[in-house]
């Protein structure tokens, strides 16, 4: 019992909730999982849902559902499913594809994914999920709440936070609250939010009766194959007549602790864990007579136990009508469990996965809007529809499914990790095919997947060493050409192209076969040539700063010292400030050995001491440039080393009005094969005025403040976070460098005037966990990630750096051949972040598609808009942004009809009525963003995502 509100003794009510937490990867792969348990669960769970009205299920995760739907499951099991949920006996939770990963998934990715499941759901059962359960990423995002409020959740459910604050929010009965996850949407995407308390959202398995784990009477899971006779390891000891009063009092036990964390009488009982209920009946079974034991003894007791939905709990806490707190934009990274456990090293994790992961979404992005002109242009042309739909659902499956918290975190294993590799790298050709298909094979084409006019280079490798290029109007193009960094049988061909928004032109190469003539076309390609300096010891580095070479462009200049190779310090010329920059490679060595101390592994980065550079000698080459100018520098670990383990090459962009171009420095990077044990990070040096305060983006969708903390142990690995797109310092005179990412890595500010960004890891160490599911990190790749710097006034910066970050997801494709087409130009501070068809088996209207009237539509165009800056982030780009869609897209075709809709496309936006919560805070309700007009104008205010049915 526990007091209510008016003072009356209240039983507390248990919500007991079936689940099985089932990793899409991690330490299986996909198919080891299907066969060994996830396919039994689903079969096993409807059975036994089916067969006593009052069981619960919640489904999570749904590509292990949507495998076991296609492949495995009976007409009677379809059949039932149907009722189930139509009885909401079944629940559909988060109904993404998987539990994204909140640390180093771009918003993007989140949103695909999340888009995925919830349009399987609608077109197959007309549902559409209103709550979420993260139970496992690794930190919480303050953009995952927005991202669920906007796609019409109720509530949302978190659990891994860092340990000592979750001590605290427990002891003072602060788990729930409302979130405001973004400061400039505020009230109008805010969504009540639940804590997980510290047994998150496994079964507390300790009973002491038994020496075996409590309520997982299916046992645990067992690989390659379930056995044959159905006895699993483990197996928890029957409920009996014997043991369901010792069962009833732990359970009660617990449930009573549990309730004193929270402020109303609803007690969350997760039951369940990773790979349960993969034999449902005994489960189900067991947990009928500890349910009824305890429910006919409630008086004794004070508890009453029920099986629930999510919803059901959920409900139960918002009609206790209680006022909450509010939590404003902070999000719960890094995350800890220990002193010496900060989960800081997955940012890091795997870095070439991480690359590919991002490269597959860029090239789907472009793919997805590509097939939206051509369908809209040749509607009965020859490249099959649903053949290309099949190619893009390829890759939509494969980029969604590698966003789960165990797969772009780096957190898998070997096999695991070559699963979505293969999974992404043959989505991807198949993608490529399509692309071709559209596009024929003949010139090369130049495709600009962003809605924006873009001015840039693209590098083409190439045979000869000389070439020359036309645009589609025959026109000679400027062009540079130069022996490649990474191949010596190869030339690298850099050319300035110009292209409006979505737009793809035509260029021709040649290849001439005798020598230029002075004042002849082939003179506008620029031949570079490679001056090389002398290799520097570190050991004979004297003085610095006396034999400065600058390399120089209109906004830049950039000296490099002679005497050490290494950057010395740029000026921006533009503003006139001058900064020292000092950038090299360092390396923590990490401890392998459990019996030695902390280690770090996949998850965990724990500094063994400060890093030590980890190079002997530099070797520097410059290529002055027209187009660029490249300087490439080369780190050998010992000074007699013939071969280098780490090199950067910073581009230069030279000649080039265009502001975003002419303001960023082009760095490139090779890493490895490392030693083992190592952990390798670019340390940027400044001469700036930063406090050790760092900012970083939550998922690419905003920026956050990290002010350095000081612990008593594990400080400089607990002030590590992630970068997903961009990260800076600044000063106290506005001065801000500024790193743009196109991957997620880990980034800290551990010094005055320094960023370090963690750019690859091999590890190996003894624990036994870790070695028993081969989860080590032995990765001796060599990877190639690539950041651009941007240097200046803290106003000036934050204009072009948001532009900046998707300018370098989105370089432009290099394709071959195609007809010319109008650009698509959106506004500077409004970004295109889909444009596609879906495809999905269902209608706009609710009604209809519930009566099962449609089909496959390929004339609807899914069309997603984000506004880029906060309130009050620029003196004109932060403003709301008015447009008019038909002229926008007219660049497509003409625009006949336009429905708003929710995030991920299943709601029509004015039919959305989410749950409203009372807040401690006085709310000043924000104007309901204003719809689309009858003449096609829509207004986007900050930071807001739109998304759109767009009929042409």
């Amino acid at each position: 019992m526990r007091l209510s509100a008016n003072g009356h003794q209240e039983p507390i009510q248990a919500f007991v909730i079936p689940h099985s937490h089932m990793d899409v990867g991690w330490v299986y792969t996909v198919q080891e999982s299907m066969h060994a348990y996830a396919s039994n669960v689903y079969s096993t769970v409807v059975e036994e849902l089916s067969r006593v009205k009052g069981r619960r299920f919640i489904a999570v995760e749904q590509e292990f559902f949507r495998l076991w739907w296609d492949t495995a499951a009976s007409q009677w099991h379809k059949k039932q499913v149907r009722q189930l949920l139509q009885e909401g006996r079944l629940e559909f939770i988060i109904g993404g594809q998987v539990m994204h990963d909140e640390s180093v998934t771009d918003i993007d990715d989140a949103i695909l994914q999340l888009t995925e499941g919830h349009g399987f759901l609608y077109e197959t059962f007309g549902v559409r999920p209103h709550f979420s359960w993260h139970v496992d990423p690794f930190g919480a995002s303050a953009t995952t709440p927005v991202l669920f409020a906007l796609a019409g959740f109720d509530a949302h459910l978190i659990s891994r936070i860092d340990y000592y604050l979750k001590d605290v929010m427990q002891k003072k009965k602060k788990l729930q609250f409302v979130w405001r996850g973004s400061p400039s949407l505020a009230d109008t995407q805010e969504i009540f939010t639940h804590t997980m308390d510290q047994y998150s959202y496994c079964t507390p398995s300790y009973i002491p009766f038994s020496n075996r784990s409590g309520f997982y009477w299916n046992g645990v899971a067992m690989f390659p194959d379930p056995p044959k006779d159905g006895v699993y390891p483990n197996m928890s000891l029957p409920v009996t007549k014997e043991t369901v009063e010792s069962y009833a009092q732990t359970m009660v036990d617990n449930i009573k602790q549990r309730a004193q964390w929270f402020q109303t009488n609803h007690v969350l009982w997760p039951w369940g864990c990773d790979k349960q209920f993969y034999n449902a009946s005994v489960q189900f079974t067991n947990m009928d007579m500890l349910m009824n034991y305890i429910n006919k003894h409630s008086t004794e007791f004070g508890v009453t136990v029920q099986y629930a939905t999510l919803k059901e709990y959920f409900q139960a806490v918002h009609q206790s009508d209680l006022s909450w707190e509010v939590r404003g934009s902070q999000d719960f990274l890094p995350y800890s469990t220990e002193p010496f456990q900060a989960w800081t090293g997955f940012y890091a994790s795997r870095n070439v996965l991480k690359g590919v992961a991002r490269r597959a979404s860029s090239l789907l992005h472009s793919a997805e809007s590509l097939f939206v002109r051509y369908r809209i242009k040749y509607p009965e042309g020859p490249v099959q529809k649903e053949w290309a739909l099949d190619k893009l659902k390829a890759l939509r499956w494969a980029v969604s499914e590698v966003q789960h918290h165990d797969a772009i975190t780096g957190t898998e294993s070997p096999k695991v990790a070559d699963m979505y590799m293969e999974h992404l790298n043959q989505s991807m050709m198949g993608v490529q095919e399509l692309l071709a298909a559209i596009i024929g094979l003949q010139h090369i084409i130049v495709y600009n997947p962003l809605a924006w006019n873009v001015t840039t280079y693209i590098n083409v490798s190439v045979k000869y060493s000389m070439a020359l290029v036309y645009d589609d109007n025959g026109k000679v193009v400027p062009a540079q050409i130069q022996p490649s960094a990474e191949s010596p049988a190869d030339y690298d061909l850099f050319i300035m192209v110009e292209l409006g928004g979505l737009q793809y032109r035509k260029y021709l190469i040649q290849f001439p076969q005798s020598e230029c003539k002075k004042g002849s076309s082939c003179g506008i390609t620029h031949a570079a040539r490679v001056v090389k300096f002398e290799r520097r010891d570190v050991s004979e580095w004297k003085k610095r700063g006396r034999k400065l070479l600058p390399v120089l462009n209109d906004c830049y200049k950039v000296l490099f010292d002679q005497e050490t190779n290494l950057l010395h310090s740029i000026t921006n010329r533009l503003e006139g400030q001058k900064v020292i920059i000092h950038q090299d490679f360092w390396e923590y060595d990490a401890n392998g050995d459990v019996h030695a101390g902390p280690i770090s592994d996949n998850y965990i980065f724990t500094a063994n001491g400060s890093a030590v550079p980890a190079y002997k000698s530099v070797e520097m080459e410059i290529i002055p440039g027209k187009i660029i100018s490249e300087v490439r520098q080369y780190f050998y670990r010992e000074a007699s080393d013939k071969n280098y383990t780490y090199a950067m090459v910073t581009r230069v962009p030279v000649g080039f009005k265009d502001k975003l171009l002419c303001q960023r420095l082009d760095q490139s990077y090779a890493l490895g094969p490392l030693v083992v044990n190592r952990e390798a990070v670019l340390r940027t040096t400044t001469s700036l005025s930063n406090k050790k305060t760092l900012y970083t983006d939550n998922n690419g969708y905003q920026m956050l403040k990290r002010e350095h903390k000081q612990y008593i142990n594990n400080t400089v690995s607990r002030n590590y976070y992630p970068m997903v797109r961009q990260a800076f310092i600044e000063d106290e005179d506005s001065c801000r460098l500024s790193l743009l990412s196109e991957r997620a890595h880990g980034v800290a500010s551990l010094a005055e005037g320094e960023i370090e960004v963690m750019l690859h890891r091999r590890l190996w160490n003894n624990q036994e966990w870790n070695r028993g599911y081969n989860l080590t990190l032995n990765d001796s790749s060599v990877v190639r990630p690539s950041i651009w710097m941007m240097l200046g006034s803290s106003a000036a910066v934050a204009a072009l750096s948001q532009q900046g970050a998707l300018y370098l997801q989105h370089r432009p494709v290099v394709l071959w051949n195609g007809p010319s087409v109008q650009p698509v130009v959106l506004p500077p501070n409004l970004h295109m972040q889909y444009l596609g068809i879906p495809g999905w088996d269902y209608g706009p209207n609710h009604t209809q598609h519930l009566q099962n009237i449609n089909s496959a539509d390929f004339d609807r165009v899914l069309l997603r808009i984000a506004h880029l800056y906060e309130k009050g982030e620029d003196p004109v780009l932060s403003k709301p942004a008015t447009i008019n869609l038909k002229e926008i897209l007219q660049g497509l075709g003409e625009v006949k009809a336009v429905q708003e809709r929710s995030l991920t496309g299943t709601w029509d936006i004015s039919d959305l009525q989410r749950w409203s919560w009372r807040t401690t805070e006085k709310t000043e309700t924000s104007s309901s963003s204003r719809r689309v007009t009858m003449d096609f104008n829509v207004t986007i205010s900050p930071k807001e995502i739109r998304t759109f049915f767009i009929y042409f």
